[in-house]
């Protein structure tokens, strides 16, 4: 009970150091979120720095910090590093990032990557963001290289159930992954609005719906890479159970994760499907309708063809006469027929002999 008493009592000394009498709270230093140190699952200090709440640590009996950092830097990733012993991979894969999601187990260490998404409506498009955490004995550190997920509201519902944080780093990781994959429904719900959108868009002959298709059908596969592996991420936190000692609430709890993540990979799965057929449906119809276009151009050219044809023949036909007629208009003194009395009425048979005839030959061949 001395114990306990001394611990309560640093805890108080903490808090009034933190935050003066009518002061205001002081500043963490960039990249620190919120960092909190907890015994039993209340917490009992609010360090504003790092070096503060390691010391926090030394000082309470079993306690458990919750250190929360975004985009940190290269000097807050090694002073926990150097501080919790955590595995150079892991944080060299903390600090630069683009990582797919993955668990991975050094010693009594855990590193987990996440990556949480989030629907933006006025830009109707998916936006991804990576999620690292490392666990261990007596500490949690997340760090975040985006908006999302909103760990505060983790943090929040977690002190509102000191029984379940009372269990310690796990119960932190699992309402994270709870929080990361809740945060799927609304994309899902997104992407799906817009696959009926395009979908209408195609049948409509919108010419913008081939790009549209293909820039949906990369965020899905985008998606996919953020949720697929996940799959293995929890199945792997489940298969530890029995050898871990996973207590009954938390195996729960990671049950009901791993239900909603199964349905949201089996949608996206779904999303992916509907969108190859959806492009192939277009592919069809754009076809179609050049196919029709080309026929509309064949058939123009055919009476373009027919017309020149006509315009040929009757040029032919008045080109005949007009030949006749520049000869015998020629002012020779010695020239056959010109005194002749019937030479006129000849030249005028002449004329009409072969336009008849060019008439008749181009009847036949169907160009008049």
């Amino acid at each position: 009970m001395a114990d306990n008493r001394s611990s309560e009592g640093f805890g108080r000394q903490l808090d009034e150091h933190a935050i003066d009498a009518g002061a205001a709270e002081p500043e963490r230093p960039a990249g620190l979120v919120d960092s909190g140190v907890y015994v039993d699952g209340v917490r009992r200090a609010s360090p504003v720095s790092l070096a503060d709440t390691f010391r926090c640590l030394q000082q309470l009996d079993a306690a458990m910090a919750w250190i929360g950092l975004r985009r940190p830097s290269r000097e807050q990733v090694a002073s926990l590093a150097a501080e919790f012993q955590l595995p150079e991979l892991a944080v060299e894969d903390a600090i630069n990032a683009h990582q797919r999601p993955k668990l991975e187990r050094y010693g009594d260490t855990l590193f987990v990557v996440l990556r949480a998404a989030r629907y933006l409506d006025a830009r109707e498009a998916v936006e991804f963001a990576e999620l690292h955490l490392f666990l261990g004995p007596g500490f949690v550190i997340t760090v975040r290289h985006g908006g999302t997920p909103d760990l505060v509201a983790v943090r929040r519902r977690l002190e509102a159930e000191p029984g379940v944080l009372a269990l310690g780093p796990e119960a932190v990781l699992y309402a994270v992954l709870d929080r990361v994959v809740d945060g799927y429904a609304p994309v899902v719900a997104g992407l799906e609005n817009d696959i009926d959108e395009i979908e209408t868009e195609v049948f409509g002959g919108d010419p913008n719906a081939s790009r549209r298709i293909y820039e949906l059908s990369r965020e899905v596969i985008q998606f996919q890479r953020a949720t697929r592996p996940l799959l293995k991420v929890v199945d792997a936190l489940t298969h530890g159970f029995e050898r871990y000692g996973t207590d009954e609430e938390l195996r729960r709890r990671l049950r009901d994760v791993a239900d909603h993540l199964t349905q949201v990979v089996e949608r996206i799965d779904g999303f992916r499907h509907l969108l190859q057929n959806i492009l192939t449906v277009n592919a069809t119809l754009v076809s179609q309708a050049q196919n029709e276009e080309m026929r509309s151009l064949t058939a123009a050219s055919f009476e373009q063809n027919e017309e020149i044809k006509r315009v040929s023949a009757w040029a032919a036909i008045l080109f005949a006469p007009t030949l006749i007629g520049t000869v015998y208009g020629m002012n020779f003194t010695h020239m056959p027929e010109l005194g002749w009395r019937y030479g006129y009425l000849f030249a005028v048979v002449l004329m009409l002999a072969v336009c008849g005839a060019l008439y008749l030959l181009f009847k036949r061949r169907g160009w008049l």
